[in-house]
């Protein structure tokens, strides 16, 4: 399996290492791309595909929906800290030499525009496209005359008995909006029963109320009519105003500051002290205000007053402002046609000649790699399950970041605890916006005897691992291990795109034990024999790492670099890379969103190529990649190159070490993204984005679709011997 040469564009001249370009500050704030401003554009990148009518019509209605949800997480804790500098007075200056200030007036016109499309986009083809399918949104104004019948029975029902208007006066003051909830805020004529003319009222309507009314198809006209909840309580307010004459109704939604303040060390109980922040987590600082385009001007006024914020701050919508609801239609509709087509995962890659179902055995007969979700996640989970009835199991410790109360994995830990097994679980309290399911799973294992901490005090623990303690023949004990990419959630590994680990090789073993015995006691750092820990020495190493290749390119080796990652913003391992590149080190970054570096600059970055894979799955994986002068190093790892995962995070990179295995990952991880002329977008040096197109005659290449034919379930035994031979063609390469 040879990799694809990719000439280097600026080689490096070792007779002069003082070159202009050797010499060159690599802190200027030119060579970086701010990371708000990149986050924005991979949004715009997943607005995409809500345009690309090669997708099913459905698939790219959820891409609509995506955006709305990403731009909403954006806001929340991304803008809420920049305006929160900003508030502080903090002189803070980002790698790219953007104030705060400045980096907020260049969010708003970004955001701006994209919101604006993203409504055209739904106006302009994804409504008229369902109407040809039967799936209608019956707009407000647009109602027949039986429709309207229907809905004010619908309201009069469902609705206005759970609806408490607020009339604003001095008694009534303005009500306390929850974060990202919908809204009416309405104008009113007239004098009521009292004598009271305030002439503003806000309408909260209840979380608990469905945000899509499905109507009867004899009556919405289509096989599925639907209207938005918020365009009904629009049409039928007058009803909660007696008397009065209703001139106006705007819905209006407000972005909170979402992120939890907890210092941690002056604090005896984590667990409470985030219950009580997850309490005022609905009622942060305001961000943003979204209205709808109608509401006049001295309405919106009003509201950025009531809320702090300021012009900047306002975005007038051409629909309803709870875009994100329309996800419900993709659960709701049962059209296959519309969406992607159903796969069934492929099965765990066995060593013998049979489906032992003894998972233990399988692992002892060799280390086994798994892609999700092209393979099923069900093994990892057997195993645990497996491991909570085997008598001779003694112990199971596992890391828990992102995984649901109710979800099997924490069912298989308190069987397992339950069936007398010493259960260690160390739960990740701080996930961000998984707080209270982790809160609740932490309680409930606890509650079963599972001995629950949550890590280490500054340190958010974000590696994945599972350790398996087991006594075997002749008495000895022999550790199992689990070390993956992503999360032990059993719904998220059908759609993100991760590798997983199971071994039974002893040093791995050890090394996990270690990594437990720093989460869960105290002691210095033991030494690891296989494993990269941060933030001890992960990022050591990938500098290093980073350092042995371009000393391979100065001495006229080849020398190459692959790194695929969620994200890349770390300085030190930037101007890493640019070294790399100044020396003539061929550079590949797969990015899915954020990256602050920025290729092809003259005499810096020419070296290095940065794309970007938006498709049916979220790209997860983050894998290191490093040639070696022909003895490939290739790690897999669950932190991404930004500082919080290499400084400030617990996290794992672990070696890839067995050939086929190593051949595995390059291919399926690597080059089949490096190939992709169909999902994949290229960073250009000013920042933007462009989505790359098969060439003339050149065939369409989408490394997810690829991968899903070579490892659907019963494609398996093929792509093995595929890279059985294509193993045996590096060996060749390297003799």
């Amino acid at each position: 399996m040879n990799l694809p040469a990719r000439s280097p564009a600026n080689p490096a001249n070792p007779a002069n290492p003082a070159s202009p370009a050797a010499a060159m500050d690599l802190s200027l704030p030119s060579l970086y791309i701010n990371r708000e401003l990149s986050q924005l554009e991979f949004n715009r990148r997943v607005l995409e595909q809500a345009k690309d009518k090669s997708l099913p019509l459905l698939e790219r209605l959820r891409f609509l929906t995506i955006f709305s949800t990403n731009l909403d997480e954006f806001y929340e804790i991304r803008v809420a800290s920049i305006k929160e500098q900003v508030g502080f007075g903090l002189p803070q200056v980002s790698p790219d030499g953007r104030t705060p200030q400045g980096t907020l007036r260049e969010i708003k016109g970004v955001a701006q525009r994209l919101v604006k499309e993203q409504y055209q986009i739904l106006q302009e083809q994804i409504l008229p496209a369902l109407a040809t399918e039967g799936i209608r949104l019956l707009k407000l104004y647009n109602w027949s005359a039986a429709q309207e019948a229907w809905l004010e029975e619908y309201f009069d029902r469902e609705v206005l008995p759970v609806l408490t208007p607020i009339g604003l006066d001095p008694s009534h003051p303005f009500p306390n909006i929850q974060n990202k909830t919908l809204n009416l805020i309405v104008a009113l004529a007239g004098d009521d029963a009292f004598g009271r003319d305030s002439g503003i009222a806000i309408v909260q309507i209840p979380r608990s109320l469905p945000r899509l009314v499905f109507l009867p198809s004899g009556v919405s006209e289509a096989p599925n009519g639907f209207a938005f909840l918020g365009s009904i309580v629009t049409t039928f307010v007058s009803k909660l105003f007696p008397g009065m004459n209703v001139t106006g109704s705007y819905q209006f939604r407000v972005t909170r500051d979402s992120e939890l303040w907890v210092q941690e060390e002056d604090v005896e109980d984590l667990l409470n002290a985030l219950k009580g922040e997850l309490r005022t987590r609905n009622f942060g600082d305001a961000v943003r205000l979204e209205v709808s385009e109608t509401c006049p001007p001295e309405m919106s006024d009003f509201l950025l007053q009531k809320f702090g914020l300021h012009t900047d701050d306002l975005y007038r919508v051409d629909g309803p402002v709870n875009l994100h609801r329309l996800a419900t239609l993709y659960e709701v509709i049962k059209r296959p046609d519309l969406k992607f087509p159903s796969f069934i995962p492929g099965p765990k890659r066995t060593r013998g000649t049979d489906t032992a179902t003894d998972i233990f055995a399988d692992v002892r007969r060799g280390d086994i790699l798994l892609h999700h979700p092209y393979e099923s996640f069900s093994t990892v989970l057997e195993m645990v399950r497996q491991a909570a009835s085997d008598p001779n199991v003694l112990a199971i410790k596992q890391t828990l970041y992102r995984t649901g109360a109710d979800s099997p994995m924490a069912e298989a830990l308190l069987e397992a605890s339950r069936a007398g097994k010493e259960v260690t679980a160390v739960v990740e309290l701080r996930a961000r916006f998984d707080e209270a399911a982790n809160i609740s799973l932490a309680t409930k294992l606890q509650q079963a005897g599972v001995t629950v901490v949550y890590g280490i005090v500054g340190f958010k623990t974000h590696a994945k691992a599972l350790l398996i303690v087991r006594r075997e023949d002749g008495g000895r004990l022999r550790r199992y291990v689990h070390l993956g990419t992503g999360n032990y959630h059993t719904v998220t590994t059908q759609f993100y795109g991760d590798f997983s680990f199971l071994t039974c090789n002893e040093q791995f073993g050890v090394d996990v034990h270690n990594v437990f015995m720093q989460l869960t006691g105290f002691g210095q750092c033991a030494p690891l024999h296989k494993i990269l820990m941060s933030p001890f020495t992960l990022m050591e190493r990938l500098l290093a790492m980073i350092e042995q290749e371009i000393e391979h390119a100065r001495q006229g080796r080849p020398a190459r670099i692959i790194c695929k990652v969620n994200a890349i913003t770390e300085t030190h391992i930037i101007e890493a890379l640019y070294r790399a590149s100044q020396a003539g080190v061929t550079v590949d970054l797969i990015v899915r969103g954020i990256c602050a570096l920025r290729p092809g600059v003259p005499g810096v970055s020419d070296n290095i190529r940065v794309r970007s894979i938006v498709g049916r799955f979220l790209e997860h994986h983050r894998i290191y990649y490093f040639l070696n002068d022909g003895q490939e190093q290739v790690f897999c790892a669950s932190a991404d190159l930004m500082s919080r995962n290499l400084l400030r995070r617990v996290e794992t990179g672990f070696p890839i070490e067995e050939p086929l295995l190593r051949a595995r990952v390059i291919q399926e991880g690597l080059l089949a993204y490096l190939a992709d002329n169909v999902q994949a977008w290229e960073l250009q040096a000013d920042g933007v984005y462009l989505r790359v197109q098969p060439q003339p005659g050149e065939e369409p290449r989408s490394a997810q679709e690829t991968l899903l034919r070579q490892l659907s379930a019963s494609s398996v035994a093929a792509h093995t011997q595929l890279l059985l031979d294509n193993y045996q063609a590096r060996e060749d390469l390297f003799e």
